[in-house]
Parts: structure tokens; C-alpha cells; sequence
């Protein structure tokens, strides 16, 4: 299975590299591609010198969108699977083995990575805030899932065909957008239980705004087909 693991990055110059050798020591025949989501720093030189391949935003456009962009790339480039990995070392890249295992013997087209079984430290706000909106976005696709704002997944590509030309999110919104669409053209999803690992980095999530942007996203979706 050809995969191409998606790395959306934004001013992560000191981290983003170890995340790409690590990728890429994995005994799995992997791409890399970090999108440099309109870093300040050296994000982009940082994460070639590592070996991966690069796209740079000019801008700051969100992580929604950079995801796009990638797996706008891995369609085009005739990618079976996308993994999508953060950058900021909250994801173990050594799990990718198993996300490609569970999606072979459960043969779901997305993985969506859980933490709701073993929080460990995380915040207690997003601890019930993960478990609220997975509640809802499960209602609305139709479909279990345990920890809809994890952005450690696996993804065919073939649903990536499917989604990409209808996707209107381009921020953290994105993630749920996904599972909604994808539950609701009847792909599908199934979790897999990750390490939850919190580095003690500033998050980039904006409690007020993205909750908006979710009840947006929730109002935008009960007209989705």
C-alpha cells in the first residue's frame, strides 16, 4: 500500500525534523510531506534537510488547509493512503505501523487515532471538550467514533477522491468535516488506541473561535447529503 504521510506544520523549526527522520527510519516504505503552513522560521529548510518533501503556503491559511493540500497532492500523485501526523511531536510516529493494520484487518477506509481511553495529561476542559463534539459528530456521520478531534488518522485515498472537491473548512473544523462527509457517503470509520502525549506546547486552538466554527460546521452539515 503506498502511503504518503501528511505533516501540516506551522513555525515548528526545532521539532519538525526529528518527526520526519522518524517517518521515514519506519520500516514502511513512506513518503513525507510537511506543508508549511506560512511559518516565520525555518520550518520548511528544517524538514527537507530531514528528508521530506515540502509545500509552502505564502500565508497562514489554517491546518484545515493544509491538510487539503495534502491530500489534494496524494490524489494527484495516485497515493493509496494518507496518514496524517502532527507536527509538534504530540503524535508517536512509531504507531503508523499499526494504523496501517488496523486498517487492513478492519478493512474501514479511515483510523481515526483514540485517547479517550487513557487521557493521561490531558487538560480536563479537553478531556470533556473531546468527548462532547465526538459525541455529536458520531450522531451526525452515523458512525462510532470515540475521539473525533484526533488528527492522527489514516485515510484511502479513494475517500480523499470522494471528499476533497466538497470539503469547505479550512481549520480545525476540518477534521470533523471529514468524518461527517465520510460517515455520511457510507465509508467506513474505525478507531484505533494511541498513546495521548502532551509536550506542554502552546496549542494553537482558540476555545472561543473554534468552538463557533464547530456549531457552524454542525448547522452547515444537516444539509450534507
Amino acid at each position: 500500500m503506498r502511503t504518503l504521510v501528511v505533516v501540516p506544520s506551522k513555525d515548528l523549526e526545532e521539532v519538525v525534523g526529528d518527526v520526519v527522520r522518524r517517518v521515514l527510519a519506519l520500516d514502511l516504505d513512506l513518503d513525507v510531506l510537511v506543508v508549511n503552513d506560512g511559518s516565520t522560521d525555518d520550518t520548511s529548510r528544517v524538514a527537507r534537510e530531514a528528508g521530506a518533501r515540502v509545500i509552502d503556503h505564502a500565508t497562514n491559511l489554517g491546518k484545515g488547509a493544509a491538510l487539503r493540500t495534502g491530500f489534494e497532492h496524494a490524489v494527484e500523485k495516485g497515493y493509496d493512503a494518507v496518514v496524517t501526523l502532527d507536527g509538534d511531536g504530540q503524535h508517536d510516529p512509531a504507531a503508523i505501523s499499526q494504523f496501517v493494520e488496523a486498517l487492513e484487518k478492519t478493512g474501514a477506509d479511515i483510523i481515526v487515532g483514540t485517547r479517550m481511553h487513557a487521557v493521561g495529561a490531558m487538560p480536563a476542559l479537553r478531556v470533556w471538550t473531546n468527548r462532547t463534539t465526538s459525541r455529536v459528530v458520531s450522531f451526525l456521520s452515523g458512525q462510532v467514533i470515540p475521539d473525533s478531534q484526533s488528527g492522527y488518522r489514516i485515510i484511502r485515498v479513494c475517500v480523499l477522491e470522494d471528499l476533497v472537491g466538497s470539503l469547505v473548512s479550512t481549520r480545525y473544523d476540518l477534521e470533523s468535516e471529514i468524518l461527517i462527509r465520510a460517515g455520511r457517503r457510507g465509508f467506513k470509520v474505525a478507531a484505533t488506541a494511541i498513546e495521548s502525549i502532551y509536550r506542554g506546547t502552546v496549542s494553537h486552538i482558540h476555545p472561543v473561535v473554534d468552538t463557533m466554527r464547530f456549531l457552524r460546521l454542525v448547522g452547515r452539515s444537516l444539509f450534507w447529503r
